[in-house]
């Protein structure tokens, strides 16, 4: 949270994209800490990796400091307010964190545990989930990963430029030049 409040109040925009590097690579620690590894990696991979690279990138072609405004608008306060007071309201009809007989624990989780192993041939319940009843979701993520990177790879790759020697190019100039001969014996030559 502090972190959070932190990027908001910054204008030093250098800073708070570190500081959104930092938060998303502190919030894949929280998911492994909560064994949503696949989750982590991708939080890891994408936000603290490719999104940092890639305002780092944009910050390179801008400013590094926020355009202080005058009279801020109250607009965007109003929405923060009213999407944050229907979140609070969403999530006040679920069930307590952990709580073992939460439904999402009740009708799922307990084929998961005692079928996969045999039904799948995994011995591990995550990979299990993971490589076959969650597959597609799994290759979506690892689309969502590769065509960032190729996002990436295509905003801040540079062409190799060819470069040209100047008394070569002076010399082609002169010679597709029609009127550099004319220019040459117009001009006299002076002699000190």
């Amino acid at each position: 949270m502090v972190i959070a409040v932190a990027i908001v109040r910054m204008h030093n925009l250098f800073a708070a994209v570190m500081l959104s590097g930092i938060y998303s690579l502190l919030m894949a620690s929280i998911f492994v800490i909560l064994d949503a590894v696949d989750v982590a990696f991708t939080e890891a991979a994408v936000g603290a990796g490719i999104s940092t690279v890639l305002m780092l990138g944009t910050l390179s072609l801008t400013t590094s400091r926020e355009k202080i405004h005058v009279r801020p608008s109250i607009i965007p306060l109003i929405v923060v307010i009213a999407t944050g007071g229907m979140l609070l309201y969403g999530a006040s009809g679920m069930p307590e964190f952990n709580n073992p007989d939460a439904p999402i624990h009740q009708h799922v989780a307990p084929r998961y545990i005692n079928v996969s192993p045999v039904e799948v041939g995994v011995p591990n319940m995550v990979t299990s989930v993971l490589a076959s009843y969650r597959g597609y979701d799994t290759l979506g993520e690892l689309t969502v990963i590769f065509t960032a990177g190729v996002g990436v790879m295509l905003l801040l790759g540079r062409r190799r430029r060819v470069k040209k020697d100047p008394v070569a190019s002076s010399d082609n100039t002169a010679k597709n030049d029609p009127d550099a001969p004319e220019k040459n014996a117009a001009t006299p030559e002076v002699s000190t």
